[in-house]
């Protein structure tokens, strides 16, 4: 015969001892580098990424136009295109050979150019007219960024170096050196804008 204290369930029985979630030392979103703070620097932020603004990354569309352009000056080959695209831009624009190749065996089914791959392409009579035609489209394809001064690669770099310091003082150092860190960073951005402002 069972007891009444069978019936009754223990304390805390079928239930799980909860565990506290360990929470970093740091933003998790700054201590990773994830894009919009600490990492949203450190991807494509630099002198050939244009000023504070991230690498420059073409649309299917742009690499089709930039190859008729480049085929509008010479024959070339896959891996001439893709070379003279970087030198085009000053390195700015890198366009990858997953991009260019499809692209050049879909220009030659359009009839737009002639070739295979391992040889030079051309432009056929389809394709020389099609570039006359959008002469204007295809020259701004190659507007993928502003200049950037020695200056502003400088500051750049400069911002580049500071954000990693930032972020491993974040991530590595004590509550007191992180406050502290943090009272330099906002005097140095309230020093920037007075120099904006002489």
């Amino acid at each position: 015969m069972k007891s009444d204290n069978d019936s009754q369930t223990a304390p805390g029985a079928g239930f799980a001892p909860r565990r506290r979630r360990m929470r970093p030392p740091f933003p998790p979103a700054f201590a990773a580098g994830r894009p919009g703070f600490g990492g949203g620097f450190g991807h494509g932020f630099g002198p050939r990424g244009g000023p504070f603004g991230p690498r420059g990354r073409a649309r299917r569309g742009d690499v089709r136009l930039a190859i008729l352009s480049l085929l509008a000056e010479a024959p070339n080959n896959g891996y001439g295109l893709i070379k003279a695209i970087a030198e085009k831009t000053d390195d700015a624009w890198r366009a990858s050979p997953g991009s260019v190749y499809p692209t050049l065996s879909q220009l030659v089914d359009e009839g737009l150019v002639s070739g295979a791959e391992g040889a030079n392409y051309a432009l056929t009579d389809a394709g020389r007219d099609y570039v006359a035609e959008h002469a204007a489209e295809l020259a701004s394809v190659w507007q993928v960024g502003p200049k950037v001064s020695g200056e502003q690669a400088a500051l750049i770099e400069a911002t580049r170096k500071l954000v990693g310091a930032i972020r491993q003082v974040g991530t590595d150092g004590s509550a007191d050196k992180q406050a502290a860190a943090a009272d330099k960073v906002d005097a140095l951005r309230k020093e920037l804008y007075r120099l904006l402002g002489e």
